[in-house]
């Protein structure tokens, strides 16, 4: 069987889930060809998983100081490019065309009539999955920038029939006390480096590990600044007291499946992580805050809980092998046999919840009045730290 499998390289995020298809892909009789867009090409790294990948300019989204910018996305994408990518990929020699929200591959595939599966995040905001109101524009574009014949969410909560728990590149983890010593991750691509730094340095107590691709390395002070690297960050994660980011969902996924304190602001103007917060509002996963104000920071630092005890199966695993099988089984029987061997929290009691996770009348709130997270409720961890575990766990 040979597969071509698109990645939309924007974040870190679906590249993070590809690795863990990859490895789990080698275990089956399968050939896959991966295709990655979204970001220049000399700015992907530790690509080695995917062999000789190829590679298309594609689209991405323009961002500036923490903000999703709408005509600059426009005129920074070359369309006329991206239909010539999309009418010269040929697609004759593969037995099926997977992609997690890559644009080059899911439209060859819909030009050719061959179908496509579509598996990642962005395919979960369907049925009762918590969306933010009044973003009409982002909702066409979820729709119509990568559309498949069969679509496989994932998500923290089964809202809809299509969705899986979340794919994690992570390994298994013994459960140890986490240490609030240890230094807490920041990892916020989208906004000024320089007042990221200078927010982090108003706390000289804590030690802070300051994650971002244009980031070289530096010490400023308790500040550790860093350029990304996935196996470096990932052995930082393992031993960290929390983590500070945006509201993007694979790194809060791996998150929640350590036990690791999240406070996190969406990205304005941004509806998949503005509705993502609302979600982990809604569950009492995380704190989210609107901006990264000193005083947030502050509170979350003092009063910083571990989220509740969850642990989401081998999902990459159970894809992997239902792909291998021709995908013929409906993906529905897929979710409910994951979810049944997930542990999920239903969340805090109602009335822990965050007040502003509903409008007065019950209605969905707009991203405008989407507000911060009620306080965080104290559960005891199921995973923690190690430090000779981590050492194990990612050596270069």
């Amino acid at each position: 069987m040979k597969l071509l499998y698109g990645v939309q390289g924007t974040g870190q995020g679906h590249i993070s889930r590809a690795r863990a298809m990859a490895a789990a892909l080698r275990h089956y009789n399968v050939e896959v060809n991966w295709l990655f867009s979204g970001r220049p090409r000399e700015q992907l790294r530790d690509m080695q998983p995917f062999g000789d990948f190829l590679y298309r300019r594609g689209l991405t989204f323009v961002t500036r100081a923490g903000r999703l910018r709408y005509l600059p996305t426009l005129l920074n994408n070359h369309l006329p490019q991206f239909l010539r990518d999309v009418r010269t990929l040929d697609l004759g020699a593969y037995d099926a065309v997977v992609t997690d929200f890559e644009p080059v591959t899911a439209w060859a595939a819909r030009r050719a009539g061959i179908p496509a599966i579509g598996i990642g995040h962005q395919y979960a905001f369907t049925g009762e999955t918590p969306t933010v109101a009044g973003h009409w524009l982002a909702r066409l574009v979820l729709q119509q920038f990568a559309p498949v014949s069969q679509a496989i969410g994932l998500h923290w909560h089964p809202w809809a029939g299509n969705i899986l728990p979340p794919i994690l590149d992570l390994p298994a983890r013994p459960a140890v006390k986490l240490n609030s010593a240890a230094p807490v991750i920041v990892y916020l691509p989208f906004e000024d480096q320089a007042a990221v730094t200078r927010l982090l340095q108003q706390f000289p107590a804590q030690r802070f590990h300051q994650y971002a691709p244009a980031l070289t390395e530096a010490q400023c002070d308790n500040v550790s600044r860093r350029a990304t690297s996935a196996t470096r960050f990932k052995r930082d994660l393992a031993g960290c007291a929390g983590v500070i980011c945006n509201s993007g969902f694979e790194l809060i996924s791996e998150c929640l499946q350590w036990g690791i304190p999240v406070l996190t602001r969406p990205l304005a103007g941004q509806m998949e992580q503005q509705s993502n917060a609302l979600a982990l509002q809604e569950l009492g996963y995380a704190r989210v805050v609107p901006t990264l104000e000193p005083s947030h920071l502050q509170d979350w630092l003092e009063r910083r809980q571990p989220p509740p005890a969850l642990h989401f199966p081998d999902v990459a695993g159970r894809l992997a092998r239902w792909l291998a099988e021709g995908a013929h089984t409906p993906a529905g029987n897929l979710a409910r046999q994951l979810w049944q061997d997930s542990r999920v929290s239903a969340g805090p009691p109602p009335e822990a919840r965050t007040p502003e996770a509903r409008t007065p009348d019950g209605r969905t709130p707009t991203a405008r009045q989407l507000g911060q997270a009620a306080g965080s409720v104290s559960l005891t961890p199921l995973f923690g730290g190690g430090q000779a575990w981590v050492d194990n766990q990612f050596r270069e």
